[in-house]
């Protein structure tokens, strides 16, 4: 006979173990929480005290400020705090142009404006507060492989798990941009090329960033310095998020260390000093990925399989966290009155409340970029003055910092 679980989710990354801890915070006992993964998890530790190896190659996600709300409404924070650091300040300005202005996190009666984590940190931690809640059933390595709509709700077909059936009345699809459980169910997601790349590394500076994170637009894409905490043979140290072209990008994934940190003192400048380092260098294209149908009858598509972005801003993953966020409170609601998580009518709760602020946050991404990198004058003279203006229109500038930080999107909730 299949066993059943109440909810699903296909998908053990950042996205869906998020999930896991919010549902298994918020929703009754009795519902049962299962996630699936491909990969191996860690093991669980005696004190599921996350592991951490500092590592000057470490990749890092920002956090914002909503997002931190998010995990301290699950109970997680405070088992993330250890190795964040603190964004007080973002820089914003356009090479070559006047217009700059600067957000400041007292201004807004905030700790810190976001958070940068390493995402070996952030991720070990998760799944050790999995462990530790011991809520969740966890399968991994395990895949679906297939899933069939029915009455009763959506039948799994598994891959490397105890089970071979599984059937549960929501299924969570959380695995990623090119999601093949979500092209298997026939969901149909857009994809728009921008023609770059995104380079990523870690850099050494002369100077300390002192909390100060660096979004620079020049004419060819931007380019943004995220602060990261101190490693020992690492005292200033900062995450580069830097757009460039694919025959730029080939060049400067093959050029020696020498040549990468000159060709970036050129594109960033000197407000951290000399660029002294660089560790290991990654890249992978941009492309805004949007999936339309996100609910339908038992399944919900979430993270990168509903929509990945444009790494301007940082918008991609704490976007995310508020879909976590909103799904989880409406599966409360609609469970607490009798209702079954998988009706579509829940579901398309959830996605109206989640619509404005996804397709706000996606324009915001995908239009900020190429409103820089156009060479009018007459437009560039603009933005100087909308950045310049920032600084002396409060209203205007605690908007922005808001829609930046997802705290607009929330307070709409």
């Amino acid at each position: 006979m299949t066993e059943r679980r109440d909810i699903v989710i296909a998908g053990g990354g950042m996205v869906g173990i998020s999930l896991a801890l919010h549902l298994a915070h918020s929703l009754p006992p009795a519902i049962r929480i299962c996630l699936i993964e491909g990969f191996p998890f860690p093991e669980p530790r005696p004190d599921h005290r996350p592991a951490y190896h500092p590592s000057f190659d470490a990749r890092s996600t920002a956090l914002s400020y909503s997002s931190r709300l998010i995990y301290e409404q699950m109970g997680v924070w405070s088992g993330l705090t250890e190795y964040l650091c603190p964004i007080d300040t973002i820089h914003v300005s356009s090479k070559g142009r006047f217009g700059s202005t600067v957000m400041d996190a007292t201004e807004h009666g905030w700790e810190a404006l976001g958070y940068v984590v390493e995402n070996a940190w952030l991720g070990n931690a998760l799944i050790q507060a999995l462990y530790s809640q011991g809520r969740v059933e966890v399968l991994s390595p395990c895949k679906v492989i297939e899933a069939q709509s029915s009455a009763a709700g959506v039948t799994l077909t598994l891959e490397g798990g105890l089970q071979e059936m599984l059937e549960t009345a929501l299924l969570v699809v959380a695995d990623g941009a090119a999601s093949g459980l979500r092209e298997s169910l026939g969901v149909w997601a857009s994809e728009k090329s921008y023609g770059q790349q995104a380079l990523v590394a870690n850099v050494a500076t002369t100077q300390p960033h002192g909390g100060r994170a660096f979004e620079r637009f020049t004419s060819l894409g931007p380019l943004a310095l995220l602060p990261l905490p101190p490693i020992p043979d690492a005292a200033n140290r900062s995450a580069l998020v830097w757009t460039v072209t694919p025959e730029e990008g080939e060049t400067l994934l093959a050029c020696s260390d020498e040549a990468f940190l000159a060709s970036l003192q050129e594109r960033f400048g000197y407000r951290l000093g000399r660029l002294t380092r660089v560790g290991e260098r990654h890249s992978y294209p941009l492309s805004l990925v949007h999936c339309r149908e996100q609910v339908r009858q038992g399944v919900v598509v979430m993270g990168n399989a509903a929509h990945a972005l444009h790494p301007v801003a940082g918008q991609g993953y704490n976007l995310a966290l508020r879909d976590v966020a909103e799904l989880t409170r409406v599966l409360n609601g609609a469970v607490e009155a009798g209702e079954s998580p998988g009706s579509l009518a829940v579901l398309q709760a959830y996605e109206r409340r989640q619509q404005r602020d996804q397709q706000r946050t996606m324009e915001f991404s995908d239009r900020l970029p190429s409103l820089f990198m156009e060479g009018d004058p007459l437009l560039g003279l603009v933005r100087d003055l909308g950045l310049s203006g920032l600084d002396v229109l409060p209203a205007l500038k605690r908007a922005f910092v808001n829609q930046a930080a997802g705290v607009a999107a929330m307070g709409e909730a």
